[in-house]
Formats: C-alpha cells, structure tokens, sequence
C-alpha cells in the first residue's frame, strides 16, 4: 500500500510517501505509476516557477519539501485533489493523510 502524509504549516509542506500500491506486477502498476505522475509534475511544477525545493526520490520512497507560498498553495492544492481522488478508486492501494 501506498502511504502519503502531508504536513502543512505557515512556512513549509512537506509530503512524504512510502510504499507501494501492489495493484498489479511491477511495470504494470498504473497506481503506482498514477501517484509518481502527480508528484514528479508537481515537482516539476514547482521547478519551473523558480522555487526552490528538497527533494528525495528512491524506490517506494519519495519527499518534497517546499516554502509555502501563493504559488505552492495552488500547486499542492492540486497534488491533494488529485493523490485523494486516487484514493477514492484505489482504496485498497492508496492511504493517504492530508
């Protein structure tokens, strides 16, 4: 399973998943490939606007750490949506905290 905590404050997000959705055999996992989409885009994303960012990546594991923003407000509003929309079809491979 999937796992993704947000924490959000007056300074800084940081999002943290770790898992995997185990949805089907590794190459084939449209969850896990759905999940990595919507956070290397926002990544990216956020790159693209000139902020600077922590980021960690590794197999089934992945953090981004980020100053808020009016820019990353938007941004990791949108990543939310989207990673509890995931959950909300996945609900056996996706658990999410936000």
């Amino acid at each position: 399973m999937i796992k993704i905590d947000l924490r959000k404050n007056t300074l800084n997000y940081e999002i943290i998943v770790k898992g995997h959705a185990l949805f089907d055999d590794y190459g084939k996992d449209i969850v896990c490939a759905s999940v990595s989409t919507a956070l290397i885009m926002s990544a990216n994303l956020i790159e693209k606007f000139g902020i600077k960012a922590d980021i960690e990546s590794q197999e089934g594991y992945f953090k981004l750490n980020v100053i808020n923003s009016d820019v990353t407000k938007k941004i990791i509003e949108n990543l939310e949506y989207t990673l509890k929309d995931l959950e909300l079809q996945f609900p056996k491979n996706i658990k999410t905290n936000l």
